[in-house]
């Protein structure tokens, strides 16, 4: 007890509760009742970790037009999921702002704005228990119907699988989803995410540790489920986003991460830029 007592106090002592109470409700969510997802936009944005002297982001500048697929790609460290995380306001920016729909998420009451926004990680969280009971983790008890939760198992591709089980939405998974394949897990998580009917959807690395055949049905299950609404997707295989409206390609610049190129997977393979010599890398150039 003790030792779990100090170390909560430890965390609570790295919470900026300055910064946090920024986040006070302040301005309804825009048009949080419409579908076709909403605009981000990142506006000279500064970072760093709080923990860390190096910027992340020096001056960033990036807009994700509402309802757009859009990836984001490039080296290892260069701030891709730092970028899912400041969308997630998991931090605040140092300077600059991003803005949904034209509003500063600052002014945003946080919980309302986390509301309209679901991320699938590259390892999903399941837990003990049904299918139906992990599915239904993201929404309140009693807040959705039956059909709404097949349907959300439908646009994640995972549907029939489920109800090819003798036990259908009753099977129990084990601890950690034991019982599923790396596949079925993540299109499980997909499911989750879809059923709080998000306006913005977040992937980050969501295939990079699946074999080629899961990786396609879970990008099916993703390029479906994105219709309607704004999806950003990180991705290390350049295949996850080929099919994406826009492509940012993020590099490190000496004084911090910044977009290299954007364009469509056409678009940037006839640049013969930096995304083209990703591509040979990967044999990915048509």
């Amino acid at each position: 007890m003790a030792q779990a007592s100090a170390a909560a106090n430890r965390i609570l002592s790295l919470r900026d509760w300055s910064k946090i109470s920024q986040n006070v409700p302040k301005t309804v969510l825009p048009g949080s009742d419409s579908q076709g997802g909403a605009e981000i936009t990142f506006s000279d944005v500064h970072f760093k970790y709080p923990t860390r002297d190096i910027p992340i982001f020096n001056g960033l500048n990036m807009t994700i037009k509402k309802g757009q697929f859009a990836g984001l790609v490039g080296a290892s460290g260069c701030g891709k999921t730092t970028i899912i995380s400041l969308i997630e306001q998991f931090y605040q920016v140092d300077q600059g702002k991003i803005t949904l729909d034209g509003i500063n998420v600052n002014e945003l009451d946080i919980n309302e704005y986390r509301k309209a926004i679901s991320l699938v990680a590259q390892e999903p969280t399941l837990f003990q228990g049904t299918i139906r009971e992990n599915i239904l983790l993201a929404v309140d008890e009693g807040s959705t119907t039956e059909e709404d939760l097949h349907q959300a198992c439908r646009d994640a591709e995972i549907h029939e699988f489920i109800a090819s089980l003798p036990e259908g939405y009753g099977t129990d998974i084990g601890s950690k989803g034991v019982a599923l394949s790396g596949g079925q897990k993540q299109r499980l998580a997909i499911a989750r995410a879809l059923i709080r009917k998000p306006r913005i959807l977040l992937l980050d690395e969501a295939t990079s540790s699946l074999d080629s055949e899961s990786e396609k049905l879970v990008q099916a299950a993703f390029e479906r489920a994105g219709k309607g609404r704004t999806m950003v997707v990180v991705a290390h295989r350049l295949a996850t986003v080929q099919n994406a409206d826009i492509i940012f390609v993020l590099g490190n610049t000496g004084d911090g991460a910044r977009v290299l190129e954007k364009g469509s997977h056409k678009e940037l393979v006839a640049r013969k830029g930096v995304y083209y010599q990703m591509c040979q890398s990967q044999a990915l150039d048509r």
